[in-house]
C-alpha cells in the first residue's frame, strides 16, 4: 500500500512526515480561536491520550524497528538489545541535560531552569521546542529509515498526539492573558520545530544506515523521557488520574492499531 513512498528521497520523506506531524499542534489550536476556557476533567484526558499515542510510538514504532535493525546488522541478540539499550539511555540523557539547562515552562508545572531574564511567552516556546524535538527526531528517522510503514504510523500517532496538546498550550497561553491570535500562532508555530528535527533524523540515517538502531533508540529514550517528566505528571497534577489514565489506556490502544495496521 505504501510502495509508492519507497521512490520519494529519503530527506524529503523524513521532512514531510515530521511537517504534517507538527501541523498537528496548529490543528489542535484552531478551537481557541472560538473557545476561551476548557475543563480540568478534559484536559487530562488530551494529556493522558497524548501520553499513550507517544507510549505505543516509542515501544512499536521506534523501539521494536530498532531493535529489528541492530539484529539484521550484528546477527547477535545481545549484541543489539546492549546497542538500543544504550540509544534510549542517550536519548533520554540528552533531555535531561536540555531541561536542566535550558530555560522553558511546563503547562501547569511553571518554569524551570534559568529564567529570571526571559519572558513567560518565550519559556512556553522553548518547553514546545524541547517537547516537539525527539518527536520530528523520531518520525524522520522511522519515515527515512527501512521500516517506512512503522515511520508512517508513526507520523500519523505523533500528529494525533499533537492535537490535543496544541489545543492545551493555546489555551494555557491564552489564560496567561494573550490574544487568541498569539495563542494560535505560537501553538502553529512551534510546530515547525519538528522538521528539523524531521530533516537531521533523516538525513542520518540517509549518509549512514548502521546509524538507523541508533537513531530511532535515541528518539525513543527521549520521547520516554518526556512522557514520564512531562506529559503523565502534568495530566495528574490536574486533580483527574483517572481520567488521564483512561486517556493514555485510550491513545495507546489507538496508535499500536494505527502501526499494525499500516505495518
Amino acid at each position: 500500500m505504501l510502495d509508492f513512498i519507497k521512490d520519494i528521497p529519503t530527506v524529503y520523506l523524513g521532512l514531510i512526515g515530521s511537517f504534517i506531524a507538527g501541523m498537528g499542534t496548529g490543528v489542535g489550536a484552531i478551537p481557541v480561536l472560538i473557545v476561551s476556557q476548557i475543563s480540568q476533567r478534559i484536559q487530562g484526558i488530551m494529556l493522558g491520550f497524548g501520553a499513550g499515542v507517544m507510549l505505543a510510538a516509542t515501544s512499536f514504532s521506534l523501539i521494536v524497528p530498532s531493535l529489528e535493525s541492530a539484529t539484521q546488522q550484528t546477527n547477535s541478540n545481545t549484541l543489539s538489545a546492549l546497542i538500543v539499550v544504550a540509544g534510549i539511555l542517550l536519548g533520554g540523557a540528552f533531555l535531561l541535560y536540555s531541561h536542566q539547562y535550558f530555560p522553558h515552562e511546563h503547562f501547569i508545572k511553571g518554569p524551570e531552569g534559568n529564567y529570571q531574564n526571559l519572558k513567560r511567552i518565550w519559556l512556553f516556546v522553548i518547553a514546545i521546542a524541547i517537547h516537539n524535538f525527539p518527536e520530528g527526531l523520531a518520525v524522520g528517522g522511522g519515515v527515512g529509515g527501512e521500516y517506512i510503514a512503522n515511520g508512517t504510523a508513526l507520523a500519523i500517532g505523533i500528529g494525533l498526539q499533537n492535537i490535543p496538546e496544541g489545543f492545551v498550550v493555546a489555551i494555557a497561553l491564552l489564560t496567561e492573558k494573550y490574544s487568541r491570535l498569539t495563542a494560535f500562532s505560537i501553538a502553529l508555530l512551534t510546530g515547525l520545530v519538528e522538521p528539523v528535527g524531521g530533516l537531521i533524523g533523516a538525513g542520518v540515517v540517509s549518509v549512514a544506515q548502521p546509524l538507523l538502531p541508533w537513531a530511532m533508540a535515541f528518539a525513543a529514550g527521549a520521547m520516554l523521557f518526556v512522557i514520564s517528566d512531562e506529559i503523565i505528571p502534568e495530566s495528574h497534577s490536574l486533580g483527574q488520574e483517572k481520567e488521564a489514565t483512561l486517556g493514555v489506556m485510550v491513545g495507546f490502544v489507538v496508535m499500536m492499531f494505527l502501526d499494525v495496521t499500516l505495518g
